[in-house]
């Protein structure tokens, strides 16, 4: 019947998709160990599937994550490089950027600008970018963007504090 031949050619799409996915995540996964960001390490979630992997940053010098290991989970839709990752931190940190109590990040971050030219190494660089200068622009935390828009100091020593508290094991 026509609705058999459209659901198995859809079935079909989706697995061309998905080994197109498959195959551009293996090749960034290779580059990223051959040439490897000074201050991130990958792990795959599961060595059969290339659409999950943790990441652990570290926290920038002279910022309020100094000192800490933020692990991050990256989970890549079938659709990978023409749909951007979902990104979340697991590691607890305090950001106007990120969602407190599921860690997620601003969708804005990413998926404003979002392309199948851009890559991991490009979402690594930017979490970086954001540890590196917290800013309130784009907040998914208001209280946290008002705290750093009003109090500063306040902002750095409570990022300072969870920093210490969540991300450095001591």
């Amino acid at each position: 019947t026509i609705a058999h031949l459209e659901q198995s050619t859809n079935q079909q799409s989706i697995v061309k998709l998905e080994n197109m996915s498959t195959k551009r995540l293996g090749k960034e996964w290779a580059q990223l160990q051959k040439k490897p960001l000074p201050y991130c390490s990958l792990a795959l979630v599961n060595e059969d599937d290339m659409h999950e992997w943790r990441a652990t940053i570290l926290g920038p010098p002279s910022s309020p994550y100094d000192g800490g290991s933020f692990v991050v989970e990256f989970t890549f839709p079938t659709q990978y490089p023409f749909k951007a990752p979902t990104i979340r931190f697991l590691t607890k940190i305090y950001h106007p950027g990120v969602k407190k109590d599921t860690g997620e990040i601003c969708a804005d971050l990413l998926n404003a600008s979002w392309g199948p030219t851009l890559n991991v190494r490009h979402c690594i660089e930017t979490l970086y970018g954001i540890m590196l200068s917290p800013d309130a622009d784009h907040p998914l935390e208001t209280d946290i963007a008002s705290q750093i828009r009003e109090k500063p100091k306040e902002f750095e020593k409570e990022a300072k504090r969870q920093t210490k508290d969540y991300a450095t094991g001591s």
